[in-house]
């Protein structure tokens, strides 16, 4: 005889965090066991009987206490927090809060709605099968996000739009008078309008159609889309960028440090169209260098309180994906009036300092300034002068296509720049800088934005000429304003997590390196030995990533507590104000205070820090799914094809593989290995064959072929050949 399922499962249920949340929502009211009995839809003897027992417990264990005869009420001090869901692939999550040491686990039944990254209310309790601690959600305090983007599947009367994010756990019921114009099959974006407390999916409403799933631009739109992206400028933004006065006038120049006669030259990528940083460069009467560091002053021609600023605030960066550029700003103003292009003038906001021939600075000025621009190089030019010492640039390498010779004065600057900027990066190295020039995959593409190729770029003495100056006026302007002790936004980066660390150590360990975890400046010291070490192996791309991975993320603050992985007390962000917003914001407070301006509002800036850098996350993110879509694309156009890989992960189900000539990551799942019955073994971080006792650990070299690209999940499965010999 088959027994009925009860609602609460087989075993006698531990009801306390359901009571703890029906109290917790009416705290100052008091309930009896039918009462709660009652909420729960309950009505057998035996949950009564159990929930009677729980609410003893809850008042032993002081939660809860007793204001009258079988009448219970919540104390106010009991296990409840409030902080943010992380939920993971397996329809679970973890309660993240800065108050407790760990996180902790939500399971499915107790996420009550709540979705990845929402603010939610928890009460935490310890199930009595385990020791360790579990969360049930009591409230959704606010959304992390209510639009989502899937492919729609539509009925006769409703539509379900099932998202490509792993950690959505539900579908969204689509109404059919909430369809708009979707086509079953279409790539979609809906808004999330309500969650029914007892409807298995959300409900919502389709507000834009993307276009059909594999398409280029669909595909690159739905990337946006999914974190809340912009595409294009609203046209009344468009419209007032356009009105701007972008003329240089006598009447502005006279308010500025007039250095259009100095030396000035720019270095960017050969394809770069907003120029945000130039160097000026001569020689003083007492054998000192003064080099300026110029900066577009875009804050001159943003105005706070304007739709254009706010627009720029909104977006806080440019987003950068493999195709194509999402500005911060109109383009009117970042490929026209704020880009330093050559042969015209500009204004700038500049660093100025004088240094000597130890590369110490033996003077500083930071101010408004105009210029104008002599020179334009690509990397690729200045570091032709810099290997060759010699001042012809040719037509390989021209970024006109064609050989010319570049004037001495230019040659001699661009030299004791270099010079000046390897003793710089000798220094920040000395004090404790971790150097991490992780190899960035490039793709060329051709008309059709279709990949055709895949190239490395790597950093050479032209990228770490301009990344020294750089960093050091972003270091001397905060610590200008730093040491004034007012209020300033800093980019700060933490030191790293032990724990992460010795993770680290514990893989790293397996290819024959080692870190010294003794203290902060052995750890940086050893972390930049591991990274001249794996220089140019097999597993560099691997361990960069590990390594990566091990630090904390930079962010933006007003509380400065110094940057770890640069080696600096103060730094800030001040040279990129075309395309993050925290650097027009250091432009306009470092105005205010050198025109004698008090100390601005912590909080309202901390607020703006908060923003920027959750916006710079999910452009990041944005960035990174964009290189995944054009990997799977690559590799569909090369399906029969073998491919040696380093094995990158190591899970129970798979392996993670990726290819050594080109960087694309797939999976071969364990099931499938078909040379032995596979298992995983955790503590070699490895699959273990039953028979042959073969092993597949983390940095074994092996050989695939593409089985399947999927273009909307971003997703590449690789068969498993063989192991490398």
């Amino acid at each position: 005889m088959s027994k009925k399922p009860k609602k609460f499962g087989k075993k006698v249920k531990d009801f306390t965090a359901q009571i703890f949340k029906i109290l917790s929502k009416d705290p100052s009211k008091s309930f009896n066991y039918k009462q709660i009995a009652a909420s729960l839809e309950l009505n057998d003897t035996k949950s009564r009987n159990e929930i009677i027992r729980d609410l003893k417990l809850l008042k032993a264990q002081d939660k809860i206490h007793e204001t009258e005869i079988g009448k219970y009420q919540v104390i106010s001090k009991a296990e409840y927090y409030e902080g943010y869901l992380d939920m993971t692939s397996r329809k679970t999550g973890y309660f993240v809060c800065d108050e407790l040491e760990d996180d902790v686990f939500v399971p499915k039944q107790n996420l009550n709605h709540a979705l990845d990254k929402d603010k939610v209310r928890v009460y935490i309790y310890n199930r009595r099968s385990s020791r360790k601690p579990e969360a049930e959600v009591l409230e959704i305090l606010e959304r992390a996000k209510t639009d989502f983007v899937g492919v729609i599947d539509i009925q006769k009367n409703f539509a379900f739009v099932t998202t490509t994010n792993a950690k959505m756990y539900t579908d969204i019921f689509i109404p059919k008078n909430n369809l708009g114009d979707a086509e079953n099959g279409d790539v979609v974006l809906v808004e999330m309008e309500d969650w029914p407390k007892k409807a298995d999916s959300p409900f919502g409403k389709v507000i834009k159609v993307l276009g059909k799933p594999g398409e280029h631009n669909t595909e690159i739109h739905a990337i946006l889309a999914e974190y809340g992206l912009p595409y294009d400028f609203p046209i009344e933004v468009e419209a007032y960028a356009n009105k701007i006065d972008t003329s240089i006038t006598a009447e502005e120049i006279a308010k500025r440090r007039d250095m259009r006669d100095v030396l000035t030259f720019t270095i960017d990528p050969k394809d770069a169209k907003d120029f945000d940083d130039a160097l000026s460069f001569q020689v003083l009467d007492n054998g000192n260098y003064e080099i300026g560091i110029h900066i577009a002053d875009v804050s001159h021609y943003l105005q706070e309180g304007t739709i254009l600023d706010d627009e720029a605030y909104n977006r806080a960066t440019s987003v950068y994906l493999v195709d194509r550029v999402v500005p911060m700003l109109p383009e009117v103003l970042s490929n026209f009036a704020c880009s330093l292009r050559p042969h015209e003038e500009k204004y700038t906001f500049s660093a100025v300092f004088q240094l000597n021939n130890k590369a110490e600075i033996v003077d500083s000025w930071f101010g408004r300034t105009v210029i104008y621009s002599d020179q334009r190089f690509a990397y690729e030019e200045a570091q032709q002068i810099i290997e060759t010492k010699e001042d012809i640039i040719p037509a390989e390498i021209s970024i006109t296509g064609e050989a010319y010779k570049v004037p001495k004065p230019i040659v001699d600057a661009t030299l004791k720049l270099d010079e000046l900027a390897k003793i710089l990066r000798s220094k920040r190295m000395k004090n404790g800088a971790i150097s991490f020039d992780k190899v960035e995959v490039k793709f060329n593409l051709n008309e059709e934005a279709e990949p055709i190729g895949v190239y490395f770029k790597v950093s050479k003495d032209a990228n770490h000429l301009i990344e020294e100056f750089m960093l050091l006026a972003n270091r001397k302007v905060a610590e200008f304003i730093g040491k004034q002790k007012k209020t300033f936004i800093y980019r700060v980066h933490d030191e790293p997590n032990d724990d992460k660390l010795f993770g680290l150590q514990n893989l790293i360990s397996k290819f024959g390196y080692k870190l010294d975890l003794r203290n902060k400046k052995d750890i940086s010291k050893s972390l930049n030995q591991l990274m001249q070490d794996v220089n140019g192996k097999k597993e560099q791309n691997l361990i960069d990533t590990l390594a990566i991975r091990t630090m904390s993320k930079a962010s933006y603050s007003t509380e400065n507590i110094g940057h770890y992985g640069l080696a600096f007390d103060y730094y800030s962000h001040f040279t990129s104000p075309i395309r993050r917003y925290p650097d027009v914001m250091v432009h306009r407070l470092l105005q205010y205070y050198l025109d004698g301006g008090k100390s601005a509002d912590e909080e309202v800036y901390e607020e703006k820090c908060n923003h920027s850098s959750n916006m710079e996350g999910l452009a990041t993110h944005a960035e990174r799914d964009s290189i995944k879509y054009m990997q799977v694309k690559y590799m569909q156009d090369h399906k029969d094809e073998e491919f040696l890989g380093v094995i990158s992960g190591v899970t129970e189900w798979g392996i993670y593989v990726e290819i050594i000539e080109n960087k694309c990551e797939g999976m071969c799942r364990i099931r499938e290995i078909r040379d032995d019955y596979y298992t995983f073994d955790d503590k070699q971080y490895a699959l273990v064959g039953e028979v042959s006792k073969n092993i597949l650990q983390l940095g074994d070299e092996v050989y695939v072929k593409v089985k399947n690209a999927d273009l909307v999940k971003k997703q590449l499965d690789f068969s498993y050949l063989r192991k490398k010999e």
